[in-house]
């Protein structure tokens, strides 16, 4: 995204007012790939420390490199991964693209190494916050951007019946009552105010009224 926008002469980071950093790693190596032209600022291994704050994930290297610090809004990341080598530390992989007058053109592959540890915790993290989409929308023209994929919410499983209004009695006859109910007949979670009833139930006996109400 934005090239040496986001450093302050004593190597700190530098965010909007509104924003915050939510967590931060040092330790961490940047590395870029699949650019071409490759940037001056974009060849070699550039180590420092990575911020996440809620709108995107900011680097910032350590010494005098070209690269001095490199944010990436949620909105220009696709086909994000956090990788496990079996040999090596964990790191965070994905494309980047480049905003408008961000220093740089085109996308590139980039890859965050932890080499002190942390890559899933703040992997996670990053895509937790992404997937709350309050950061920025992608400006005009960015209809071919992607945004990060993510896993699919959990199943929150299945609904419970509603319960009972307060006027209704909570007795051991009116619960026998609900229990053979509930034997007969059913309700679809979805569409709670229908009762779906079998259709091979026999119908009800008849009703007959009391002696003393024939003869008045």
């Amino acid at each position: 995204m934005a090239l040496n926008r986001n450093h302050s002469e004593g190597g700190g980071v530098i965010v909007n007012n509104s924003e915050s950093v939510l967590m931060t790693y040092d330790h961490v190596e940047m590395a870029f790939s699949e650019i071409e032209p490759m940037p001056e600022a974009f060849k070699g291994t550039k180590k420092g420390s990575v911020f996440l704050t809620p709108y995107r994930v900011i680097f910032v290297s350590k010494g005098k490199d070209a690269l001095q610090s490199f944010g990436m809004a949620f909105y220009l990341l696709k086909d994000c991964e956090i990788k496990q080598p079996v040999f090596g530390a964990n790191y965070i992989k994905g494309i980047v693209k480049a905003e408008a007058g961000g220093g740089w053109e085109g996308s590139a592959t980039f890859k965050l190494t932890f080499t002190a540890g942390g890559a899933i915790e703040f992997g996670q993290r990053m895509l937790q916050v992404a997937s709350q989409e309050f950061y920025p929308a992608p400006p005009m023209g960015g209809a071919d951007m992607g945004y990060m994929h993510l896993p699919p919410p959990p199943y929150p499983g299945p609904m419970e019946p509603p319960s009972g209004g307060p006027d209704l009695p909570s007795t051991p006859a009116a619960e026998a009552k609900a229990a053979e109910a509930a034997a007969s007949a059913y309700y679809n979670p979805v569409n709670p105010h229908n009762v779906y009833m079998p259709t091979d139930q026999p119908p009800p006996p008849p009703y007959f009224p009391p002696e003393d109400k024939k003869n008045q």
